[in-house]
């Protein structure tokens, strides 16, 4: 394995970059959230509690105060873009962006053109103050630990080789890879020393591609298998405008084709490619780039993304613009570099599969089309009612919900489990035998014994049996969102059997037993 002693990589950080785009105000605690997750959070959050990957209800119920605001990428890429290219400009010519508010770039070659790598450090810290963002940066070996440095405080330089040792005191959980956070410390593994001690054979065995990568970043080793250079073949792609095209959205429109054509090009080659680089070539002529970060599947969505934000950032500013002549984009193209075998997807731990990749690529393409949860799967989570205990994911994100399978869900309903939940509660109506209303009382007693039940104002049918009711106080804490209901399971002369809610006197039908 090769260890990247050779080379130095430095990362400018722009912490909380998301709250600053949304315009948050110190005082007032902001989360900014995206597939109901927080991706960043403001100060005063962090004080409260609020962390990254937190979900929002979470979130909320730590910080009854925050604000939160939906995540736009779009917006972040183009406030971004003018720290791109000052940077550029004054330090470094080539950099790669992993998202907005962070970039990184080759340390060796800059370091010593400007002195040193602490020269570097500061040279970027200045730079991006001179624009009126806060900035840390830090060096290592890899990207990942060049990162972590930069979080940590600024100025940090990880000496050459002592990547491994400097994350070793490090928990799991900074590896990133939530199915080996809850896992590892399950097995005793606490920290990223005591998993970089673990035999390479018998991680890539039980943990999959996910825990290889993990195991090697720990390691200090080389994450990235070696470049792969096919002779003759050219894999970007590109289109041509005529006359030039000078709005953006015609221009994201098709960048969204050229990623789905990219992704096919790779997939016949048997190839992945580690970054994507946008080019942009104007009317007069100019050549205008953008290097993203791909990590191996970067979906037509997301490269649509930041190609919005950038060409919107480059339009505002007025980039795209001409002095005299034809303005607008005459062609572009989607480039990808550090092409690495594609080796596919391993089954994981304990028996679970991950989705085919194809079926991730179809996906995608109809969630550009359609919106984002416009293709979800089923999965698994605790709660006390049946609805609550399935949950629909959008394809692509991932479910923080597993691990609370187990409770304790005081107060939830025993098995046998429904047959059909509905997704929308069915107004219904039970009465007594002298027609009046069956209410419930604060003591979990039934005003009179059920008669009737009347389903979505239908007519009704003779109760032959019922069980409960069954009381559940839910959110007590909250007086806003706080909920009382209780439960009743109801079986009717025609056949069927019903689990009921009340709430506030009204009845409903939540599920059928069929």
């Amino acid at each position: 394995m090769t260890r990247l002693t050779g080379a130095r990589v430095v990362v400018v950080w722009v912490p909380d970059f998301p709250v600053l785009v949304c315009g948050a105000v110190d005082e007032v605690p902001v989360a900014v959230v995206h597939r109901d997750a927080v991706v960043a959070c403001s100060v005063s959050a962090r004080a409260a509690g609020v962390r990254r990957r937190m979900r929002v209800r979470t979130a909320l119920a730590r910080c009854p105060g925050l604000r939160v605001v939906e995540r736009d990428l779009a917006a972040e890429v183009r406030r971004f873009e003018p720290v791109i290219r000052r940077v550029e400009e004054a330090v470094l010519p080539r950099l790669e962006v992993i998202r907005p508010g962070l970039i990184a770039a080759p340390a060796r070659g800059a370091s010593r053109y400007w002195g040193g790598e602490q020269q570097l450090l500061d040279r970027l810290v200045d730079t991006v103050a001179e624009l009126g963002l806060p900035a840390q940066a830090g060096i290592a070996d890899s990207t990942f630990v060049a990162a972590l440095a930069a979080r940590r405080q600024t100025g940090v330089i990880v000496p050459v080789g002592e990547d491994a040792a400097w994350l070793a005191p490090y928990s799991v959980g900074v590896l990133g890879v939530p199915r080996l956070t809850e896992l590892l410390p399950q097995l005793g593994i606490r920290t990223v020393g005591a998993f970089a001690r673990l035999p390479a054979g018998r991680v890539a065995e039980r943990l999959g591609v996910d825990g290889v990568a993990a195991h090697r970043i720990a390691r200090g080793e080389a994450t990235r298998p070696v470049t792969v250079q096919v002779p003759g073949e050219n894999y970007a792609v590109g289109r041509e405008f005529e006359p030039a095209e000078a709005r953006v959205d015609p221009l994201v429109f098709v960048a969204v084709e050229l990623a789905d054509e990219l992704h096919v090009r790779l997939g016949e080659a048997g190839v992945v490619c580690a970054r994507v680089e946008a080019v942009v070539e104007t009317a007069d002529g100019r050549s205008l780039t953008r290097l993203f970060r791909h990590e191996g599947r970067l979906s037509s969505r997301a490269v649509a993304e930041r190609l919005r934000g950038v060409l919107g950032a480059w339009s505002e500013a007025g980039v795209l613009d001409v002095p005299v002549g034809e303005p607008g984009v005459r062609r572009l193209v989607l480039r990808p570099e550090t092409l690495t075998p594609d080796k596919g997807r391993q089954q994981a731990f304990a028996g679970e599969r991950d989705t085919p990749v194809e079926v991730e690529r179809a996906a995608a393409r109809i969630q550009a089309m359609l919106g984002h949860r416009a293709v979800t799967r089923i999965t698994e989570t605790g709660g006390r009612g049946p609805s609550d205990r399935i949950r629909l994911v959008p394809v692509g994100d991932v479910d923080e919900s597993r691990g609370r399978l187990d409770g304790p869900w005081l107060g939830s309903l025993p098995a046998p489990h429904p047959a059909a939940v509905y997704p929308v509660r069915r107004a219904a109506r039970l009465t007594g035998a002298d027609g009046s209303l069956v209410g419930v009382s604060a003591r979990m007693e039934l005003s009179a014994a059920p008669a009737v039940l009347a389903i979505d104002g239908r007519r009704g049918v003779e109760v032959t049996g019922w069980a409960g009711p069954w009381p559940l106080l839910e959110q007590w804490w909250d007086s806003e969102d706080v909920r009382r209901i209780a439960r009743m399971q109801v079986t009717t002369d025609d056949g069927h059997a019903w689990l009921l809610l009340v709430n506030h006197s009204r009845w409903w039908v939540e599920a059928h037993y069929g």
